[in-house]
């Protein structure tokens, strides 16, 4: 599908491992499509197509093999020269809706990014003598075969089989997650070039090239359509711990610590007014304990959240989850810079939207410049 007007071009790859161009009958077919790029809930696309019937029975597009389940999906934007991947994934779920008139049938495909081959087998497994980066660093090498590169982030605390020895009861992705949650890491997976994607086990990420602001109210400059935000206080929490000290049995505590945002983002960071105490680390020792604070401080969440609706066409460029980005013209206290925690990217013919999810701690920028 092409939007040569408005000088976008969609790329739709498809196949069982090595995913090649879509025919010209998915691509004429194809009406709508949705990609979300989700910091939490992970990545996922639908596509709706239209459908007709051909000497046989059924469906031509169905018979075709194209979009069987399980097949690979790349989705793709060009904007200018070299192609954006949105995301890489695999189909999951067909559901079609016949109509009553030809050409009014319909198959919708959904399906998730490429981290879902790692849900697909519970393991019972033992990792003796093995810090929880080396873990991480085993499981995702497993899948270099649908083009997963680790980047993933030491970590120094190595158990020995004495103290005790690292297992996994569930699938590969639920464990890096688990061990991702143990350390106040995220992962997650994200496309780097057609192919090749970024497996990422580490720190939640909070800098790096800022994203073109998103601007409202400023007349030719103006590339959001609605924009809104909210700032919940109870969503702030300071972290208590404590643990006992195994030669006397004394019960030490460690001192509250407020939400730890790195880098911060806001000049007036919301209040922590309420306290919470982790009561799982009384025989962790003072190392352990202070991991899970430090885990449960890096995971509190953000306090301002807001809302955009984007025009792709004006903003000219692919909006990033999980990176920062700029605003401008919603106001002193709204203005300056955000994460963005979620985007969806919807496009039809003649049409390319984005909407996006931002967050941060607190109000008013703590800078005068956001890039444009």
């Amino acid at each position: 599908m092409t939007a040569s007007k408005l000088g976008i071009r969609l790329m739709l790859l498809l196949g069982n491992t090595v995913p090649k161009p879509a025919s010209a009958e998915v691509m004429s077919a194809l009406t709508t499509l949705q990609v979300t790029n989700d910091d939490e809930a992970g990545d996922g696309f639908q596509i709706t197509f239209s459908l007709g019937r051909g000497k046989s029975p059924g469906y031509t597009l169905l018979a075709g093999g194209e979009l069987d389940i399980f097949n690979r999906v790349v989705i793709a934007v060009a904007m200018g020269v070299m192609p954006e991947v949105l995301i890489d994934g695999v189909i999951t779920n067909h559901q079609v809706t016949p109509g009553n008139e030809p050409g009014m049938s319909t198959l919708t495909v959904t399906g998730r990014d490429i981290s879902l081959m790692m849900n697909l087998e519970e393991e019972n497994q033992q990792y003796p003598n093995q810090s929880d980066s080396v873990i991480v660093q085993r499981i995702v090498g497993k899948y270099a075969m649908y083009g997963l590169v680790p980047m993933i982030t030491p970590t120094m605390d190595t158990p020995i089989v004495t103290d005790r020895t690292p297992r996994q009861t569930e699938t590969d992705l639920r464990c890096v997650q688990r061990l991702a949650e143990q350390n106040g890491f995220v992962f997650f997976v994200e496309p780097l070039a057609i192919g090749a994607s970024r497996a990422y086990w580490g720190p939640k990420r909070r800098s790096g090239e800022m994203q073109k602001a998103l601007s409202i109210g400023l007349g030719s400059a103006t590339t959001v359509r609605s924009m809104n935000f909210s700032e919940e206080g109870l969503a702030a929490a300071s972290v208590r711990a404590s643990f006992i000290e195994s030669f006397s049995n004394t019960v030490i505590p460690l001192p509250a610590v407020p939400p730890l945002h790195l880098p911060p983002l806001a000049a007036r960071p919301t209040t922590a007014k309420r306290v919470t105490l982790l009561r799982d680390t009384a025989n962790q020792g003072a190392a352990g304990t202070a991991r899970e604070l430090l885990a449960a401080v890096s995971n509190q969440p953000d306090t301002v959240t807001g809302e955009a609706e984007v025009d792709g066409i004006l903003y000219g460029e692919v909006i990033r989850a999980r990176k920062l980005i700029g605003v401008r013209g919603a106001g002193l206290a709204h203005d300056g810079f955000y994460y963005v925690k979620r985007v969806s990217h919807r496009i039809s013919h003649g049409e390319y939207s984005q909407q996006v999810a931002l967050s941060r701690e607190g109000t008013v920028s703590l800078t005068p410049v956001v890039r444009i």
